[in-house]
């Protein structure tokens, strides 16, 4: 069988990728044509298409600056599938684009599978017709995402459980505390992880912030998660105090070691709190994103972790209330504060326990084998 699969962005890469070994052992026959990043290009030995950094624009303002780039890609994306002629079309997440080009594929008869569901249950609920007349089936990493379609829209939807734990649960970290920080150069110091997300405007609109109150936690190393997309330069333009270091690509591996962390909202919040880390969630953006995007988006939380449980388990500060004076009150108390440690402790354990058992992926590639030989 021929898949043609597109993801947009780093997660979706790193979840594709489970998905796609798995359809392989599967199919021994399976050829892929790739739109995302190195992981699934190396989880399957084929090149991309096109790597999702020349294509992954997010927030209102980013889309609109690169509308003309996005709506090249979509119609090359439309061409290349037409040319290529798959049997089954696996969209990942990356709803802006991927809801582009399903009623397309759907035209041309083309299975058409979906893998993490977008969050139309928060915001875009009208997406949910387009889905319904384009995507034969969805898999959806959440329990209450599967109980809004079907009893919301009468739209049948397979919960698989979530990927990312899959992806911790093969995680095995290769150095100590130790070894950590002699490897990284890093003092030896409490850590507190800092990630401020994956994308640039991102990065430009929280990091400062989020390192800034460093100084007044003098006995802990402010680590930020770094990725090598971007240079060392890059982020050293956000950095102003002097208990602060970078680690590129060792996102786990730091989460591992960390005491606490500031993290930008975002799938590695829920990647934190699996690791069982206590963290401060923040999140500022354009006030003009922010501002459209509220008047639309139907939310008590932001985080993944707040959204699962349905209460605050973690604080949240944002857009304004994402400040120093309010940053440094939240991570002193889940630094500090046995009763607010444990209260999350627990809080995780629950949170656990919702998302489900590991194999995501595999319960994933064996439902689209089965729908694709039905």
């Amino acid at each position: 069988m021929k898949y043609y699969v597109i993801a947009g962005e780093a997660s979706g890469d790193l979840h594709g990728a489970n998905v796609l070994r798995e359809i392989a052992r599967n199919d021994s026959s399976a050829q892929f044509r790739i739109w995302g990043g190195e992981r699934m290009s190396e989880a399957v030995q084929t090149p991309l298409v096109k790597h999702y950094k020349t294509y992954d624009h997010m927030g209102i303002v980013e889309v609109v600056k690169h509308l003309r780039t996005i709506l090249k890609n979509i119609e090359f994306c439309k061409q290349d599938i037409a040319q290529y002629k798959p049997d089954a079309i696996l969209f990942i997440d990356f709803p802006g684009f991927n809801l582009r080009i399903a009623p397309y594929a759907k035209s041309l008869g083309i299975k058409t599978f979906y893998y993490i569901s977008p969050t139309v249950w928060a915001w875009k609920e009208s997406r949910v017709k387009t889905i319904q007349a384009s995507v034969d089936h969805m898999f959806v990493e959440l329990p209450f995402v599967k109980t809004f379609y079907e009893s919301r829209h009468n739209y049948y939807v397979d919960f698989v459980g979530h990927p990312l734990l899959d992806s911790i649960h093969a995680f095995t970290p290769q150095y100590s505390y130790e070894e950590f920080i002699q490897t990284y150069s890093l003092p030896q110091k409490p850590i507190i992880a800092v990630m401020p997300g994956s994308r640039e405007y991102e990065i430009r609109e929280n990091l400062q912030t989020m390192q800034a109150i460093s100084h007044n936690f003098s006995e802990y190393e402010f680590v930020i998660a770094g990725m090598s997309r971007f240079s060392l330069e890059f982020y050293k333009k956000y950095i102003t105090a002097p208990n602060v270091s970078v680690v590129f690509d060792a996102t786990y591996e730091l989460l591992s070691k960390a005491r606490a962390a500031i993290v930008v909202s975002g799938t590695a919040t829920l990647e934190t709190a699996l690791f069982g880390v206590p963290e401060v969630i923040v999140y500022k953006t354009s006030p003009v994103t922010f501002y459209i995007a509220k008047m639309f988006v139907n939310l008590n939380f932001l985080g993944l972790p707040n959204l699962i449980m349905n209460e605050q388990i973690v604080p949240e500060l944002l857009q304004t209330d994402m400040n120093s004076k309010n940053l440094n009150a939240a991570l002193h108390d889940i630094l500090h504060n046995n009763n607010t440690r444990q209260q999350i402790t627990q809080k995780y354990t629950e949170l656990r326990e919702k998302l489900g058992n590991v194999g995501a992926a595999k319960r994933t590639a064996d439902l689209i084998q089965t729908y694709l030989h039905a």
